[in-house]
């Protein structure tokens, strides 16, 4: 022991683990030959640009969860996602969440490694295999797809005025950084991130993700530093510190 508290699975009780589908593959991966996990959902990416939206589908899908007399945990497979997962809580299960702002940190491994690439290239669009399966990223397909539809809808000159302004937002960014955890990851799929940043005029940039943060949350392993362990009745909110996340027990602002 490292001298950090760390809480482990209780039995009797599994674990019922939520994740967006941005990290599924990942997911599946850890998961193989887990004989303690009950049940496993997949919600859409894409939520968190609706905070409330986000909210109420993964405490539906919570709720859900705790009819499964076998279950005794929940696994949140999110990161603070615009504070779309602020307020949620159990009525009988203990809820684990990591102490995460996004997906991405679950993917490079920890939320300092985050902050310090984050700090050193504060213009990164992030890409990764999930991300690229299950939404279309800035680049030329994008761009093609967007413009049919508004074309389609609001004509030619409506269309290019609606365009400029799609565009207009990518001038906060210049790097695209594909990050991975080689799960899923392919050499068609660095080509395509790639393409979308010479496209965009942006720097192209891979990182290899660190597991380690994923395994932990998939397996028990829940320091104080990396996670906050909720007890049914309690929630959580946004802390403006390294914390990311504090437990409340009344009920939570959103």
């Amino acid at each position: 022991m490292d001298g950090k508290m760390r809480h482990e699975v209780a039995a009797p009780g599994g674990v019922w683990v939520i994740t967006c589908a941005v990290l599924e593959l990942e997911v599946e991966a850890m998961l193989r030959d887990r004989a303690d996990v009950v049940g496993v959902t997949r919600l859409p990416q894409g939520l968190h640009n609706e905070p409330d939206r986000l909210r109420e589908e993964l405490q539906l899908r919570i709720d859900e969860a705790e009819t499964c007399a076998g279950c005794g945990v929940i696994v949140l497979v999110y990161g603070l996602c615009s504070r779309g997962t602020e307020g949620l809580r159990t009525r009988r299960c203990r809820l684990v969440i990591p102490r995460a702002h996004d997906c991405i940190t679950l993917l490079l491994g920890s939320k300092e490694r985050y902050a310090a690439y984050v700090s050193e290239h504060p213009g990164t669009y992030w890409y990764s295999p999930g991300w690229n399966a299950h939404h279309v990223p800035p680049g030329p397909k994008r761009y093609e797809l967007l413009r049919r539809e508004y074309v389609e809808k609001y004509g030619e000159d409506n269309a290019d005025f609606l365009m400029e302004m799609e565009q207009g937002w990518f001038k906060e960014y210049n790097r695209a950084t594909y990050v991975h955890l080689s799960i899923g990851a392919t050499d068609e799929d660095r080509a395509e991130t790639r393409r979308c940043a010479d496209w965009l005029e942006w720097t192209y940039d891979e990182v290899a993700g660190d597991p380690g943060l994923m395994e932990a949350l998939l397996s028990g392993a829940w320091d104080e530093e990396r996670f906050l362990v909720l007890e049914p009745g309690e929630a959580f909110v946004m802390t403006a510190d390294e914390r990311v996340i504090e437990r409340v027990k009344g009920e939570a602002s959103s």
